[in-house]
């Protein structure tokens, strides 16, 4: 099987428990996480993750998941394939 690769990005207040509640939700649904990228600036934290979402078929049901948390955390949680991420972004 081919791997997919997906980006999140993460992006809110710094709070105790933002990494441990994305983190959960990715295990839950058997996404490895390839690379991940965190910092705070201030009281703002971001956080950037590659993820394996070769088990996954569908990206809605998983953001929907992140939506959940990103409510309750006030945060915005982002998740796309890789290569739209790199088409977006592209200069």
């Amino acid at each position: 099987m081919k791997q997919r690769r997906a980006v999140v990005s993460v992006v809110g207040k710094d709070q105790v428990g933002i990494i441990a509640k994305v983190t959960t939700i990715l295990s839950e649904n058997q996404v490895n996480i390839l690379d991940i990228s965190q910092t705070i600036l201030q009281d703002f934290f971001t956080m950037m993750m590659i993820v394996d979402v070769s088990t996954i078929e569908n990206l809605d049901a998983l953001q929907s998941k992140f939506d959940q948390i990103s409510n309750e955390l006030d945060l915005k949680i982002n998740v796309q394939l890789d290569e739209i991420f790199k088409a977006m972004h592209r200069v």
